[in-house]
């Protein structure tokens, strides 16, 4: 299977265990911005040969989300208010995209491309033929953000470092923060019992 394909096959939950491999802390440092921290961490374990593929599947999801966002913004079903949170969440994946396809260039690799807009519009997994209503583009964001806590919840454990798990566990967080206010959005209970996301 091409590198394309697997990045599209995968989803937010097990986007660090391509081919069997984890994030190492070095490139987890990049993706902070922190590049001393991960000069150390080269120098004592070298950088996974895997790293630019594990960030490359989180772009492309990244690159998803921003243009589920877009489409969403764009469909002329959003209320003022709702729209300006939707714009304020896709300008925070933005960040997320840039960090990564920052480091992914920093280890030398080259970040995937987000695909054309009709093909996120054709898409199954967005599915946005069953988008008709603002509570269905709520819903959609709502899935692809529970989707990235788990997914980046899932890496802290993977980490020794507690600058490393701190980094993940900020992103865990930026992606809590609009699922939440998605749910609320909705209408819907936050969820009642508790260590109820990374599970």
């Amino acid at each position: 299977m091409s590198q394309f394909l697997r990045v599209q096959a995968l989803s937010r939950r097990n986007f660090l265990n391509v081919a069997g491999g984890t994030l190492s802390a070095g490139a987890v440092a990049l993706l902070a911005g922190r590049e001393a921290l991960a000069s150390h961490h080269e120098g004592k374990a070298g950088m996974s040969g895997n790293d630019v593929a594990i960030l490359n599947v989180a772009l492309a999801l990244e690159h998803e989300a921003i243009a589920a966002y877009q489409i969403g913004a764009e469909s002329g079903l959003l209320s003022k208010g709702v729209l300006d949170v939707a714009v304020l969440f896709q300008s925070q994946h933005k960040g997320h995209r840039d960090a990564l396809a920052a480091t992914i260039r920093k280890l030398g690799g080259q970040p995937v491309a987000e695909l054309a807009k009709d093909e996120y519009v054709k898409s199954a997994k967005l599915n946005l033929a069953a988008v008709k209503a603002a509570p269905d583009v709520l819903a959609l964001a709502q899935r692809l953000e529970l989707g990235a806590v788990n997914a980046y919840l899932g890496v802290i454990p993977a980490f020794g470092d507690r600058e490393l798990a701190k980094v993940a566990g900020r992103l865990a967080a930026d992606e809590t923060m609009h699922y939440t206010a998605l749910t609320q959005a909705l209408g819907q209970m936050l969820p009642a019992s508790a260590l109820s996301f990374g599970a």
